[in-house]
């Protein structure tokens, strides 16, 4: 008996120094990849602020929003709550998990003018009109939980509207970890996370603990869990990467889609 436990003692750590060898090889192919955060990423954070209201949805959601409650979850810094406020919105309440994102929401809603007419909070309960969540649903820790607390918050006759991206299998799902189109399904998450300690110091040790949070949503994984939940959808369009467009149909659209866009209803 003692013999074999030594062997597997032996295989066991063998096994353990082979993926620790192997982790830290990928963390020095990614160090000499991107030394630093990758230029790409620093620029999407710099512009991250900007309105994509119209962008996504045009001139119709403002007119989906007039006289109506709306909460904006996953609000960051507040620009689309803003600008529904000042769109004719009766009231925004805009939703997020960091507070020091919500102070800078607050004071660019006062400076806009529209302080009165928005709120920004770790929580809510009021019932409203209609849910908004721009860019947000691939980073939520639990979408489950976050489509049920939507259901909680919404009128029978509500609306969710829905727009998020890129999904996990685009060739930059991983967002800041996509050093190069596909490098978060190439590199393990732990030499990804090695690397990015170098530059970031938040602690993080998995892809769901990065500030902000990463989940690896998958188009048929947002399906699967609409589906499961008290909502249908009214419409569900898949937007391809435009380089992409002639290969994007339902056998490739993971690899393919560069955004997601619904709404959803409360099932009758």
């Amino acid at each position: 008996m003692p013999n074999v436990l030594s062997r597997n003692f032996v295989v066991a750590a063998q096994g353990t120094a082979e993926a620790e060898s192997a982790g830290g090889l990928q963390y020095r192919i990614l160090k000499r990849l991107s030394p630093g955060e990758p230029a790409w990423s620093i620029a999407v954070s710099a512009t991250g602020a900007r309105s994509r209201l119209r962008t996504m949805w045009g001139d119709d959601i403002l007119r989906m929003v007039q006289g109506k409650t709306v909460l904006d979850f996953g609000c960051g810094e507040g620009s689309e709550a803003i600008e529904m406020a000042r769109g004719g919105a009766r009231h925004v309440i805009g939703l997020d998990i960091r507070e020091d994102v919500l102070n800078i929401a607050r004071q660019r809603a006062k400076a806009a003018g529209v302080g009165e007419h928005c709120e920004f909070s770790t929580s809510a309960s009021r019932p409203v009109d209609i849910v908004v969540s721009i860019d947000a649903f691939e980073h939520f820790e639990d979408p489950e939980a976050v489509l049920r607390l939507m259901e909680d918050l919404l009128k029978p006759s509500g609306e969710v509207v829905i727009n998020f991206g890129p999904t996990w299998y685009h060739p930059l799902g991983g967002h800041l970890f996509s050093v190069f189109p596909w490098a978060h399904l190439v590199f393990s998450e732990k030499a990804l996370i090695r690397w990015r300690a170098d530059f970031r110091s938040d602690g993080a040790t998995r892809f769901s603990e990065v500030a902000g949070g990463l989940n690896r949503i998958t188009i048929g994984r947002f399906k699967r869990i609409v589906g499961k939940s008290g909502f249908e959808f009214r419409s569900l369009e898949l937007i391809p990467i435009r380089a992409l467009r002639p290969f994007h149909n339902v056998l490739t659209r993971e690899f393919t889609t560069a955004a997601v866009r619904c709404a959803l209803v409360k099932r009758n």
